[in-house]
């Protein structure tokens, strides 16, 4: 094996197979990263088992050449050090030539690295996963469902299912459920070409979170193909494969209210700020919380007190309070990452009672719900 590659282009491929490496993977060979090279171009593989990213450097890209090869072939390096080797080379031309079976050898400029390599037979293959269960998302839209609900799943492992995103395709429609059985957060999106068949899967939080980095910032389209245990990402050159969590999620649509008592419109950042100064002499106390009074008039009142610390009191202008008067309490944190996840548009939120869960809604928007269940102070 020997090839050329410019530097840059490694580092961007690099950079993105990283984050499937694990520095604790219990199989030896997972702490390396694969690179095959062909006329094509190069292939990098990087994979802790529950996550593996491959991307694909081209040889050629918009008549531009970016690799040339000398001699196709494969080879695992630790990722590690190959990747910090490569970022300190000093020019943007690398060569990579592999000797004496697993010798390897990194050369640019007038540095010369020597690696010793593993057998690239002894890593694992790529999942195998039909393509009959697939649909397609536009990349900034799949960043926005990731950003709306990934933070709402549980860190908890007595309950592992709860720990990822349940996806579920159904009548044209994607819906996106996490939740730690404290708060929920849910987004509903319409699909084009969406499958006929309805589908339910679970993905780990994590690998949302890992897929989230890699993701562009566009509309370009980025393929997903479910199986059962597997859900695999097309994005541009890059492969991202996640396994799935096992189990059945719990049915979460009987978790939301189907009547209120109190309804209140307010603009979303003014309220998430409100709420982040209360916090400020909540944090000691039991898990942030913060008390939040509608009694008439078109204002609210945001307050908390810590007995050693003090206590804060804030009125928020509303746009309309309809209903019952309220008293409730809830978790400062809960309250402000689903704030932040509606991005402060005017948000409707909706109560039925201070002990039941309350939901907050965009004005203008239907698609994404978040629920929160009361902290009883009162």
């Amino acid at each position: 094996m020997k090839f050329e590659i410019a530097r840059d282009r490694l580092i961007d491929a690099l950079s993105d197979v990283m984050k499937a490496v694990s520095s604790k993977a219990t199989v030896q060979i997972l702490t390396g990263i694969k690179l095959e090279v062909d006329d094509e171009g190069l292939y990098l593989t990087g994979s802790d088992s529950d996550i593996t990213i491959r991307t694909f450097v081209p040889a050629e890209e918009d008549g531009e050449q970016l690799i040339r090869t000398a001699r196709g072939g494969s080879i695992v390096l630790q990722a590690k050090y190959f990747s910090e080797i490569v970022r300190k080379l000093p020019t943007n031309e690398v060569e990579i030539e592999v000797s004496n079976h697993l010798q390897t050898h990194i050369r640019s400029g007038k540095s010369e690295f020597h690696l010793i390599g593993s057998d690239a037979d002894d890593y694992p293959l790529l999942p195998e996963i039909d393509d009959d269960r697939h649909f397609a998302i536009p990349g900034d839209l799949l960043k926005t469902i990731i950003r709306e609900t990934v933070f709402a799943v549980s860190t908890s492992e007595s309950r592992p299912v709860l720990t990822g995103v349940h996806w579920q395709v159904k009548d044209g429609e994607l819906v996106c459920v996490a939740t730690d059985s404290h708060r929920l957060a849910r987004r509903k999106t319409r699909l084009e070409n969406a499958p006929e068949d309805e589908y339910s899967i679970v993905i780990p939080g994590k690998s949302l979170q890992e897929l989230n980095k890699i993701l562009a910032d566009s509309g370009d389209p980025v393929g997903i193909t479910m199986s059962n245990k597997q859900v695999l990402f097309r994005a541009g050159h890059v492969l991202f494969y996640s396994r799935l969590l096992e189990g059945n999620y719990p049915d979460t649509s009987r978790l939301i209210p189907s009547e209120y008592k109190t309804d209140i419109t307010v603009n979303g950042r003014t309220l998430l700020q409100s709420i982040d100064r209360a916090s400020l002499l909540a944090r000691e106390e039991r898990n942030n919380v913060v008390r939040f009074m509608a009694e008439g008039g078109n204002t609210v009142e945001i307050s908390s007190n810590s007995p050693e610390i003090g206590k804060v009191e804030e009125l928020v202008e509303t746009s309309s309070i309809e209903g019952e008067d309220l008293k409730i309490s809830f978790s400062a944190k809960y309250m402000m990452d689903a704030l932040r996840a509606i991005e402060g548009q005017d948000i409707v939120i909706r109560f039925s009672g201070s002990m039941r869960p309350f939901v907050l809604k965009s004005v203008e928007d239907d698609t994404l719900l978040q629920l929160i269940l009361p902290v009883r102070t009162y």
